[in-house]
């Protein structure tokens, strides 16, 4: 009589009835039929295929599943929400969001999480894993759709767009961020000012102001900064990169926001109004100063004798009569000026044009 086959890679079961047990990962099965299917995993065999896109699996039950993407097919449904899912256990992990169930903890910190791949992202943190890299340029991530969202940037791909105005993104959440803006809707608010913002990393950026925590420091000169993207622009100061530029008259711009305020010159935009004499502005800031007129306000001092003034670009013409420093200069005859308009009126004498 012929001896009954073993399953490769499984050992007899041992003190239990019925159990069949993996050597390579010693977990174990009631049936040999699911320690079949299991071996998959280590063998990276995928015997059941899409017919409609190609992509294989180790279980049938996997592919059923899979094909309800093609067909449209949510057969599970949320009775609080009437959210429809293709899997059963999708619904399970999301029912949790209903019952507050956070079962899987982190041993670090603490911190629970809806679902065992949460958990399992968040553990990398601690350890500092970050084991999707792009092959464009090598930067890695915890998480494997960080990476996807990443590699849209390399590709060019912005699948989300904005049905306001049209504006495309490589990310759904900086989508949602954006939408905000159209609907006026700004969530997060400062406890301490009360000041509001559309983005969560907005307010956390903000509250650094109140702290005066400057996390951000460049290495050429010191200077440090609430936020990295405004170290980004700082660094341009020492780099001379302008990398934005006006498709008028071809003028350059560290700063993006700069770039926009200059566009207005061509368009003859003033956007901003001062509720006191209606004066028209191209930019907030230029209106802010403004607005110190009316109320007497002058709130940049000189240190040397107590002069006051309006605009900190005023205090720094200002401090140029105790430093004597006097850095416009006449290309024709080579006289220096402490103030700009001082130069424009020098240089009419040589053009022989009228004030």
């Amino acid at each position: 009589m012929e001896k009954n086959k073993e399953t490769p890679g499984a050992q007899k079961p041992k003190g239990r009835k019925g159990r069949h047990s993996c050597q390579q990962c010693d977990k174990s099965f009631s049936t040999s039929g699911d320690l079949k299917t299991h071996l998959r995993i280590h063998t990276g065999e995928k015997p059941y295929s899409c017919e409609e896109c190609g992509k294989a699996f180790t279980q049938s039950g996997a592919l059923k599943s899979h094909k309800r993407i093609h067909m449209g097919e949510k057969p599970y449904s949320c009775e609080k929400c009437g959210k429809a899912f293709i899997r059963s256990d999708a619904l399970e992990i999301h029912q949790r969001i209903h019952t507050g169930e956070k079962p899987f903890s982190c041993k670090e910190c603490g911190k629970t999480f809806t679902t065992s791949g949460h958990l399992k992202s968040h553990q990398r943190i601690h350890t500092g894993e970050k084991p999707y890299s792009c092959e464009e340029c090598g930067k890695s991530f915890r998480i494997s759709a960080h990476l996807k969202s990443h590699q849209r940037i390399h590709a060019g791909e912005k699948p989300y767009s904005c049905e306001e105005c049209g504006k495309t993104f490589t990310q759904s959440g900086a989508l949602q961020s954006h939408q905000r803006i159209h609907m006026g809707e700004k969530p997060y608010s400062c406890e301490e000012c009360g000041k509001t913002f559309t983005q969560s990393s907005h307010l956390i950026s903000h509250h650094r102001i109140h702290m005066g925590e400057k996390p951000y420091s460049c290495e050429e000169c010191g200077k440090t900064f609430t936020t990295s993207d405004a170290l980004k622009t700082h660094r341009r100061v020492h780099t001379g990169e302008k990398p934005y530029s006006c498709e008028e008259c071809g003028k350059t711009f560290a700063r993006l926001n700069a770039l926009k305020a200059h566009r207005r010159i061509h368009t003859g935009e003033r956007p901003y109004s001062c509720e006191e004499c209606e004066s028209t502005f191209t930019t907030l800031s230029v209106l802010e100063s403004h607005h110190r007129i009316h109320t007497g306000e002058k709130p940049y001092s000189c240190e040397e004798c107590g002069t006051s003034f309006t605009t900190s670009g005023h205090l720094q013409t200002h401090r140029r009569i105790h430093t004597g420093e006097k850095p416009y200069w006449c290309e024709e005859c080579g006289k220096t000026f402490a103030r700009s308009d001082a130069l424009k009126k020098h240089l009419r004498a040589h053009t022989g044009k009228k004030p």
